[in-house]
């Protein structure tokens, strides 16, 4: 557990007088609201946030985002801005009896000297739902004020109960414009390197891809290859010194460029061709570069359609089930279900047969050859239909033996265009057995 007793220790320049070792992630924490990056939706005039934090009504809050967004941070920004105590525990290590303590800790306080407190806690979404509940009591009769912080969605991991008493809020992952700006400051702040390090360019973009939106890590990886650079030379960090000191290559890579096009191109035609391993270098390289998982989702999704169709219709499922998962957990755990996904497709019998039947059918549509529908198929249930002979003379194929009969489906103009032609691959083969068979059954033909 850690306390945080207010007012912190400042220097006239208002700023917390921070050990000179703490990490730069930490020494680089935004001391007010100008200085958080990215969460513009929280702090702008009028935003929830900037109220509570500008004095509204103290209200629990639940900061829901990824990591190294600022979750900690304006935590401690609001404690500070109310004027009460911060204490921040982590559900990692804490259980129902360091809750209990700190709340029975805040309730002497708040009777005996009006003191409040602000408790933090950290991944509250891995509090069992019996620790959750010992918070409950103290929230509704605020003994303490609730600021607690999850990467996963609250809706599906915290109790409803302390759902319904705090106000939930969304962060955001930073852009790789916010990052840029943090690490340029961090370079130039006293409270950083001051000025003591500096940053080739392409050793710029390069922590900013490997930030991924997150602060922290942006932050721990300039830290890392200052010190090398500071150590072996006079301070001056290119690509060599992030790559070697973060272990991580840069990799070769722009997401607005033609490596962007290049890649997914290649990822595409590696699942096409069936080479599965050529296609998770791909995947990789793209998750490694920052590529939007949604977009790698949405690409797996199509490719299901595309270029495997019905020669597994099951290849489908899994890509949808891919892209959803992308939606529930993000980066990095999500990186798993669109390899999942991609070594699916990879393997997959293909087909484009789903591809050329609707390509032929837009075609057509296009051209002018859509004719009037025959009238024992138009709607027969509105007043005045029969008068109009819709739906008189339709023959209902569930009556006929084996499901299927002869009848007219298409406009006149289309009567015997076949546009779905199956391949004899996967499971398409028993379809292409079977389609001439049913389309002779419909068509009357012998």
């Amino acid at each position: 557990m850690q306390l945080f007793d207010s007012p912190p220790d400042e220097h006239p320049g208002g700023r917390t007088r921070l050990a000179a070792n703490a990490p730069l992630a930490v020494r680089m924490r935004p001391a007010d609201l100008g200085e958080v990056l990215g969460q513009d939706h929280l702090l702008g005039p009028g935003a929830p946030l900037r109220r509570l934090v500008e004095g509204a009504a103290p209200a629990s809050l639940l900061l829901y985002g990824p990591p190294g967004t600022g979750k900690t941070t304006l935590a401690m920004l609001v404690s500070s801005a109310i004027g009460r105590r911060f204490v921040a525990l982590s559900a990692l290590s804490a259980g129902v009896k360091e809750v209990r303590g700190v709340i029975e800790d805040a309730r002497r306080r708040l009777t005996h000297s009006g003191e409040s407190t602000v408790l933090f806690i950290d991944e509250v979404h891995r509090f069992s739902r019996t620790q959750q509940d010992a918070l409950l009591g103290a929230v509704e009769d605020r003994i303490v004020l609730l600021v607690a912080a999850t990467t996963e969605n609250p809706f599906f991991s915290v109790v409803s109960p302390l759902l319904s008493r705090s106000l939930v809020l969304q962060l955001r992952s930073l852009s790789d414009d916010d990052v840029r700006t943090l690490v340029r400051r961090a370079l130039a702040d006293e409270r950083g390197l001051n000025g003591t390090a500096t940053l080739a360019e392409d050793a710029e973009d390069h922590v900013v891809r490997l930030a991924a939106g997150d602060a922290r890590r942006a932050l721990t990886a300039l830290e890392a290859a200052a010190d090398s650079a500071l150590a072996t030379r006079d301070g001056a960090i290119d690509l060599a010194t992030v790559e070697s000191t973060v272990d991580k290559a840069a990799v070769r890579y722009d997401r607005q460029g033609d490596q962007h096009y290049d890649v997914i191109s290649a990822f595409i035609k590696s699942m096409r061709g069936s080479d599965v391993d050529a296609a998770l270098h791909y995947l990789a390289r793209m998750i490694e570069a920052g590529e939007d998982p949604r977009f790698l989702a949405r690409r797996l999704v199509i490719f299901a359609s595309e270029d495997v169709g019905m020669a597994d219709p099951m290849a489908l499922q899994t890509a949808t089930a891919a892209a959803q998962a992308v939606q529930l957990i993000g980066l990095p755990e999500a990186a798993l279900n669109l390899a999942h996904a991609t070594v699916h497709l990879a393997t997959a019998p293909k087909s484009n047969a789903v591809t050329t039947a609707i390509s032929q059918a837009m075609a057509d549509v296009r051209e002018g050859a859509a004719g009037t529908v025959p009238a024992h198929l138009r709607d027969g249930h509105y007043a005045g239909a029969k008068k109009l002979g819709n739906a008189a003379g339709y023959r209902y194929p569930h009556d006929a033996a084996e499901g299927v009969l002869e009848q007219q489906y298409p406009p006149d103009e289309l009567v015997g265009r076949d546009y779905y032609e199956p391949t004899g691959r996967g499971a398409e083969r028993p379809i292409a057995e079977r389609l001439p068979k049913l389309r002779r059954v419909i068509r009357g033909e012998k």
